[in-house]
């Protein structure tokens, strides 16, 4: 029987390594981006929040209602930063209303 090699290392590090040879970051970013709207907006924005779409750094947001879009629009550099602090990276670079 072969003898195993004994070199451990942190999960977390496997993970990443998984992520980065299977070419999976894009996917991940696409579902950090609506947990980070979801976390960061509240239950008040997301009830309004009909569809969510992350493509070429740009962040796709439909909502119902054009009151609160028209609000959220005087925002949107504030709503950007907050979101690449919650996602820990400069991920979002636009932010599109719809």
């Amino acid at each position: 029987m072969a003898k195993r090699k004994n070199s451990s290392i942190p999960l977390s590090d496997a993970l990443n390594e998984f992520i980065k040879v299977n070419k999976l970051e894009k996917g991940i970013d696409k579902v950090s981006a609506r947990e980070a709207w979801a976390n960061l907006m509240g239950n008040g924005v997301n009830n309004y929040t009909t569809a969510l779409e992350f493509r070429n750094d740009t962040l796709f947001v439909s909502l119902s209602s054009s009151v609160l879009r028209e609000e959220l629009s005087h925002g949107k550099s504030k709503i950007i930063a907050m979101l690449n602090e919650e996602l820990g990276k400069e991920l979002i670079k636009k932010l599109v209303l719809r």
